[in-house]
């Protein structure tokens, strides 16, 4: 079975142009089968306020009422996407940008309005691998935006972090999958102001006691939710760290095991 490796890269790579060449172009040189998730918080906020729409964030969430989701439509299913595929192009590697709807990959059901209406926010039901394969075994890179559907016409805001999850979960059948989530830090942290606090190895049982005595930042809990989620539903493994981890597995950073 080949092995495949699911990235997803961080609003710091996306919100910084010579940042986010210098990723593609060593992407781009990555061996084997592949896939990259992005999202593009920070650029669809600036739009938004551009087009004089108000950017509403509740618990460090976007709230995505029809105006907002047409926004974040244009940017990170247009602009973003788009702009990535264009550059892996330039580096030789071909590659096509998807939302959840095309080839009806990601289905989301919109998220209930309580306690707190998101609006046309979306949770992950089913990923549909068949059109993503068919592409990889061709030597063709999908990238995903974070947008899915419902099938009935709508599509939907989706946390990127899960959508990557997802993604690699739903290729696990397929594919031996590898599931790296890229950020501006170099792994999970116990001090969030040094950067050398990194925790190299984190099980269910560990995860379970530093979230119980708040070591781990808040803000990190979903996408170790989302790592955990994925490794208890046949990922191979999990990383989380700085770009750096996805050329020299030897530079520190987080691994996760159920284990």
């Amino acid at each position: 079975m080949k092995t495949i490796k699911i990235v997803k890269i961080g609003g710091n790579i996306i919100n910084n142009e010579k940042a986010l060449h210098s990723f593609l172009a060593d992407f781009a040189e990555l061996k084997g089968p592949k896939v990259l998730v992005h999202g593009g918080g920070k650029l669809a906020s600036e739009m938004a306020t551009k087009l004089n729409i108000p950017v509403t964030m509740i618990e460090g969430r976007r709230v995505t009422d029809a105006q907002t989701l047409d926004v974040i439509t244009m940017v990170y299913a247009g602009k973003i996407n788009k702009q990535i595929v264009a550059q892996l192009q330039a580096h030789n590697t071909n590659a096509v940008g998807f939302t959840g709807a095309d080839g009806n990959t990601i289905v989301s059901v919109k998220r209930p309005a309580k306690p707190i209406d998101y609006g046309f926010a979306g949770d992950v039901i089913t990923v549909n691998p068949e059109i993503p394969t068919l592409l990889i075994n061709n030597d063709v890179t999908p990238v995903f935006c974070a947008i899915t559907h419902t099938k009935n016409g709508q599509l939907l805001n989706t946390n990127a972090d899960t959508i990557a999850s997802e993604i690699a979960i739903g290729l696990s059948n397929n594919f031996a999958t590898e599931l790296y989530y890229c950020f501006e830090k170099p792994g999970v942290l116990t001090d969030v102001e040094n950067d050398d606090s990194v925790i190299e190895h984190i099980n269910i049982e560990s995860y379970r006691k530093l979230k119980a005595d708040g070591v781990i930042f808040e803000g990190m809990l979903p996408k170790l939710d989302n790592c955990f989620h994925a490794l208890k539903n046949k990922v191979k493994t999990v990383h989380i760290g700085s770009t750096a981890m996805l050329f020299n597995s030897k530079n520190k950073h987080t691994s996760l095991q159920l284990l």
